[in-house]
C-alpha cells in the first residue's frame, strides 16, 4: 500500500536543507582542485555557476509547486516527456546525488585521515557503510538539528570572512587568468555540482507545507545566500594562499584559515567542514534513495525498491543499492573525475527540467496549475538549456564517454524492462495533439494532476463539489436565444428533478422577467425554486458562440443553472456564493472557453480555490 508523506517542512527547513546540501564539498574541497584549472579568477567561476543554476531553480520551483510529489525532477520529466526520457532522468537524478554524496564522503575522509592513518578511499567507504546503516535504522537529521548545523556553518564562515579579509594579498591575483579566460567558463562547469543541493528540495516537495510559497522562496534565498558565501570565501582563500599551497589542496579553506589564524583557524574550519560533510552525506543518501522508490511506483525499476522495512520503516533495499553504488564510485573513480561526472549528470538534469517546463506549458493541460510561474518564459528556460549544453561540451572526452554509456544503458533498460510494462500518457503527447489536430490523448494525465492538486491544496470535497461531479454539462456549438437554451436545459433537469420540462422552462423564463440573472458580461446564473422537498440540481453550460439574453449587449458564454426546493434555501445561497467566488477568479472565462472537453470544464470548478462548506 502506498504511504502518504506528512507535510512537515516549512520555509526555514527548505532553506536549511538546500543550504546544508550545498555548503560542503563544493566549498571545503573543490576550490583547491578547481583553482589548479583556473587560477585567481576562480571566484568568477562560482558566480557564473550560480547564475547558470538560476534557470533550473526557477523551472524546478514552478514544477514543484504544480506537482509536489516524491521523486522530484524524475516525476516532472516522466510526466512531461514520457517514461523513456523519465527513465534516463530518474537514473541521472539518483546517479548525480549519489556521486555528490560520495564526493562529500571523500571530503570527510580527507579530514578524518588527519586523525586516523588510513588511506582516504578506505575511510570514505567505511563512512558510507556507517551512513547507510544509520539510514536503514531510521536515524535522520531532525529539523532543529539541521537548522542549528546550517546557521552554525554560516556563522563560522562569516567569522572566516571578517578575519581573513584584512589578510588578502592583492599580488596573489596577478596574473588573474593564467590559463586563459575560457578556463573560467570551463571551471564553472566543474564547480556546478556545488549547487546540486537545490535539486534535493524537489525530491522532498511532497512533504512541504504551503509549497506554492515555501519552495520558490526557500530555493531562491538558498541560492543567493550560499552563492555569495561561495564567491567571497573563495576570493579570500585565493588572496591568502599562494598557488603552491592552494592548487590541488583537499583542505583549501582550512589551509586558508591556518594562514591568518594559525592552528586555531585550522581546527575550527576542519570541524566546520566535518559537520558540513555529515549533513551532505547523510541527507544525500536519504534523498538519493527516494528516486528508486518513485521509479518503483511507476514500474520503471523492480517493485522491491519501494518495499519498507517492517522493523525500521525505511526503504532498506533502495538505501543498500545507493550505498553500494557510492562505494564503487569512491573506490574506482578519481576525485576530479567523480566531480566531473556528477556535474555532467546534474547539468543534464537541469536541461531536462527546463525543457519540462516548456512542454508542460505548451501542452495547455488545464490541470497544470503551478502556484509559482517562472518569469521570462520561455527565454529563461531556453537560456538554461543552451548554457547547460555549453557546459557539457566543456567537460572533456572522458566525461562524454561515461555520459554516453550511461544514457545508452538507461535507454536499453527502458526498451527491455520498462516499455513492456508501462503505458503512460505524458504532456508531450498533448503538444503533438495540438500541432496535428488529432485525438491522441486520454484523460489519464489530467486525472493524475487533478489528484495531485487536491492533495496539494488540501481540498476536502463538500456537497457543492459532489453536485458538480455528477451534474450535466452542456457544450453548445451553435448560438442560441435565451428561450432556446432554457428549453434545452429544462429537458435535462426534468428527468433529474422529476418535474415536467415545460414547467421548469416556464419557471426559468418567469425568473428572468422578474430580474436579469446576468451577473456580469459573459456570465449568467439562472436559479429557480421548484415544488417538492430535498431536491437540488446544478446544470453547467458553455456556449462558444454565445447565448443571447435580453437587455444585454454581450452574449453569454458561461451559464450555471440552479434548481432547488424551498427547504434547500440555505444551500441554494451557499451554491450561489461558491459560483460567484469561482467565476471572479483571474482568467476564469479564458480557461472556460479554452477547455478541450467536458471533464476539463468540470475540473475548472472542482479545483477552484474557494471557501468550502463541509456541513450539509
Amino acid at each position: 500500500m502506498k504511504q502518504k508523506l506528512k507535510k512537515e517542512l516549512n520555509l526555514l527547513d527548505i532553506f536549511c536543507i538546500a543550504s546544508g546540501a550545498m555548503i560542503s564539498s563544493g566549498l571545503f574541497i573543490l576550490p583547491g582542485i578547481a583553482s589548479a584549472n583556473t587560477g585567481p579568477s576562480l571566484f568568477l567561476s562560482y558566480i557564473i555557476a550560480s547564475l547558470l543554476a538560476l534557470p533550473a531553480l526557477l523551472s524546478t520551483a514552478e514544477l514543484s509547486t504544480a506537482m509536489p510529489k516524491a521523486g522530484g525532477d524524475y516525476f516532472f520529466i516522466t510526466r512531461s516527456m514520457g517514461p523513456s526520457i523519465g527513465t534516463i532522468g530518474g537514473v541521472a537524478s539518483w546517479f548525480s546525488l549519489s556521486l555528490k554524496s560520495a564526493f562529500a564522503l571523500v571530503g570527510m575522509s580527507a579530514y578524518t585521515a588527519l586523525i586516523i592513518n588510513i588511506p582516504i578511499k578506505i575511510v570514505a567507504a567505511l563512512l558510507c557503510l556507517f551512513f547507510v546503516g544509520l539510514n536503514i535504522k531510521g536515524i535522520r537529521e531532525a529539523g532543529l538539528f539541521q537548522r542549528f548545523l546550517v546557521f552554525g556553518l554560516l556563522c563560522v564562515l562569516l567569522f572566516y570572512i571578517f578575519r581573513g579579509f584584512p589578510s588578502i594579498d592583492i599580488a596573489r591575483f596577478i596574473p588573474f587568468t593564467p590559463f586563459g579566460k575560457g578556463a573560467i567558463f570551463a571551471t564553472a562547469g566543474l564547480v556546478f555540482i556545488s549547487y546540486g543541493g537545490l535539486t534535493k528540495i524537489a525530491s522532498l516537495s511532497e512533504e512541504v507545507k504551503n509549497p506554492g510559497r515555501n519552495i520558490p522562496l526557500g530555493m531562491i534565498l538558498s541560492l543567493v545566500i550560499v552563492g555569495i558565501f561561495y564567491a567571497v570565501v573563495v576570493f579570500i582563500t585565493t588572496g591568502v594562499l599562494g598557488p603552491d599551497k592552494l592548487y590541488n589542496s583537499l583542505m583549501p579553506i582550512s589551509d586558508g584559515a591556518h594562514a591568518f589564524m594559525g592552528i586555531f583557524g585550522n581546527i575550527i574550519m576542519a570541524v566546520a567542514a566535518l559537520l558540513a560533510f555529515i549533513s551532505t552525506a547523510n541527507a544525500g543518501i536519504m534523498a538519493a534513495s527516494r528516486y528508486p522508490i518513485a521509479m518503483s511506483r511507476d514500474k520503471i525499476v523492480p517493485a522491491f525498491f519501494k518495499r519498507i522495512n517492517k522493523q525500521f520503516s525505511t526503504p532498506h533495499y533502495s538505501i543498500l543499492f545507493t550505498g553500494a553504488f557510492m562505494i564503487i564510485a569512491i573506490i574506482f573513480l578519481n576525485l576530479e573525475l567523480l566531480v566531473k561526472v556528477a556535474s555532467t549528470f546534474l547539468i543534464l538534469l537541469y536541461i531536462l527540467v527546463n525543457l519540462a517546463v516548456i512542454i508542460m506549458r505548451e501542452s495547455k493541460i488545464q490541470n497544470y496549475r503551478p502556484k509559482f510561474h517562472a518569469p521570462l518564459y520561455p527565454w529563461i528556460q531556453i537560456a538554461g538549456i543552451i548554457a547547460g549544453i555549453f557546459l557539457i561540451f566543456e567537460m572533456g572526452v572522458t566525461t562524454y564517454i561515461i555520459t554516453a554509456i550511461f544514457v545508452l544503458t538507461a535507454f536499453l533498460w527502458y526498451r527491455v524492462y520498462v516499455r513492456p510494462r508501462v503505458k503512460r500518457e505524458f504532456a508531450l503527447i498533448h503538444v503533438i495533439e495540438r500541432v496535428t489536430a488529432k485525438e491522441l490523448t486520454t484523460n489519464y494525465l489530467e486525472a493524475e494532476l487533478k489528484e495531485i492538486l487536491r492533495e496539494r491544496d488540501d481540498i476536502v470535497e463538500d456537497r457543492f463539489d459532489r453536485l458538480i461531479g455528477d451534474c450535466k454539462i452542456l457544450d453548445l456549438e451553435k448560438p442560441l436565444t435565451m428561450e432556446e437554451f432554457f428549453k434545452e436545459a429544462a429537458g435535462f433537469l426534468s428527468a433529474e428533478l422529476d418535474i415536467d420540462s415545460g414547467a421548469i422552462s416556464d419557471l426559468l423564463m418567469r425568473r428572468e422577467k422578474e430580474t436579469s440573472t446576468v451577473i456580469r458580461p459573459g456570465l449568467a446564473i439562472p436559479h429557480i425554486v421548484v415544488e417538492g422537498k430535498h431536491k437540488f440540481r446544478i446544470l453547467l453550460a458553455r456556449s462558444k458562440e454565445g447565448i443571447a439574453f435580453p437587455e444585454t449587449q454581450s452574449r453569454i458564454h458561461v451559464v450555471f443553472v440552479l434548481a432547488g426546493t424551498k427547504d434547500e434555501r440555505n444551500f441554494h445561497l451557499r451554491a450561489l456564493a461558491a459560483i460567484a467566488e469561482i467565476a471572479q477568479q483571474r482568467d476564469f472565462d479564458k480557461r472556460w472557453l479554452n477547455a478541450r472537453n467536458i471533464e476539463e470544464l468540470r475540473d475548472i470548478i472542482l479545483l477552484a480555490e474557494r471557501k468550502r462548506f463541509l456541513r450539509k
